[in-house]
């Protein structure tokens, strides 16, 4: 009897990936490690920092080794498409925005560690990706498609930042990945991308009619049977476990109103609840995944170093059916698989946090974190249009 191809769709996702100063100065080809920082002159400062509280790090590391664990774990899981959230900009040259302290870039031949992961999309509406102004932007853009990495949430202007990356699976349908910031990210409001004008895909806000705009959008592109829809978005600040109500009552509309499937939030240095409406995923925030913040001080109970790597599998009416996390932590300046009091920490954060949202975690296999979910009378419900919650 011949096999029946299975329908399911996997998608890796992460949080923020920061592939500048002191990861940019360990890979092979680094930028001028010379900072533009209230607090340090050099990003070698960084690699110091981290050394002090890791040990020493063999340099030049290998393009795969900031992904660390994480690489041999998407080998294992072999996700149908692989997302991360890039805040950093591609560039050796530009200038740093004169209004922003922090200014993230990695060098062109160092971007090779997104291909050396075999990422698939970059999601760039954040509050990094402009550090160097538009002309890194737009090097950033000509770079990852050099790179065969599709990319949403930046663009030349307004018509490319706001178009979906799409990824085709053939006879499974495609996964297109949408990716908007909002200004309580940090984003600046003058990064808003227009006609002409590169910059990024900027929400206004969290109003009926900021929805209507993102629902028109996935309407037009989401043509044949099978599309999946996920929404990167970059909203919220650094530090703060709680959701707000404006943030929960959005993310159940893009579900339910502008037709998303996952929606993948970030922008918080730690994770944060996860919450499954109308049998869709909703990762409010997703937390650092890769970042050179090691040995600095301050806001130590949000476990920064501690993220996740998600696994989200869709059946083919797009509802979830499995979501599997990898605790991971940042240490060396590569991602780690988070064992022993680590891990107890992010499954007790995400029970905590996820309690009133109806989920809760279970440890699995290999140290694997699963999610659970209360059932919901609509959960059966298929891709098509949705009611008004």
């Amino acid at each position: 009897m011949t096999a029946v191809p299975s329908s399911r769709v996997t998608v890796a996702l992460c949080g923020d990936v920061m592939l500048g100063r002191g990861i940019d100065q360990v890979l092979p080809h680094p930028c001028d490690p010379v900072l533009y920082e209230p607090c340090m002159e050099s990003a070698e400062g960084y690699v110091a920092l981290a050394e002090r509280a890791s040990g020493p790090i063999a340099r030049p590391v290998p393009l795969a080794g900031p992904w660390g664990d994480a690489f041999e774990e998407m080998e294992r899981a072999a996700p149908d498409v692989r997302v991360v959230n890039l805040e950093t900009a591609i560039t050796r040259d530009g200038s740093p925005c004169p209004d922003k302290s922090i200014h993230y870039r990695v060098s062109p031949e160092n971007a090779g560690v997104l291909a050396a992961a075999r990422i698939d999309v970059c999601a760039l509406a954040n509050n990094h990706v402009l550090d160097w102004g538009p002309g890194g932007l737009v090097e950033t853009l000509a770079v990852l498609d050099s790179l065969g990495v599709r990319h949403a949430g930046a663009g030349r202007d307004l018509v490319e930042a706001e178009a979906p990356a799409a990824i085709d699976l053939g006879s499974r349908g495609r996964v297109l990945v949408y990716s908007f910031a909002l200004e309580s990210s940090g984003v600046p409001p003058d990064w808003a991308a227009a006609d002409g004008r590169p910059g990024v895909a900027l929400l206004p806000d969290l109003s009926d009619s900021t929805l209507d705009r993102v629902g028109l959008q996935i309407r037009a592109a989401r043509r044949r049977p099978g599309d999946r829809v996920v929404i990167s978005i970059h909203w919220g600040p650094n530090w703060g476990f709680a959701v707000s109500a404006a943030e929960r009552r959005f993310a159940h509309a893009l579900v339910a109103r502008a037709g998303a499937d996952v929606v993948h939030g970030h922008s918080s240095h730690h994770v944060r609840g996860i919450e499954v409406h109308r049998a869709r995923p909703i990762l409010y925030g997703c937390g650092d995944f890769l970042n050179d913040y090691e040995g600095i001080g301050g806001y130590e109970g949000f476990r920064g170093e501690l993220g996740l790597l998600y696994f989200v599998t869709l059946g083919a009416s797009g509802a979830l059916e499995a979501l599997e996390m990898m605790p991971t932590r940042i240490a060396g300046l590569r991602v780690r698989r988070a064992t022993g009091a680590d891990a107890e920490w992010l499954a007790a954060t995400l029970g905590r946090e996820g309690e009133p949202l109806g989920t809760r975690v279970v440890a699995t296999v290999g140290g694997r974190l699963a999610l659970r979910w209360d059932a919901e009378p609509s959960a059966s419900r298929g891709a098509g249009p949705r009611p008004v919650p």
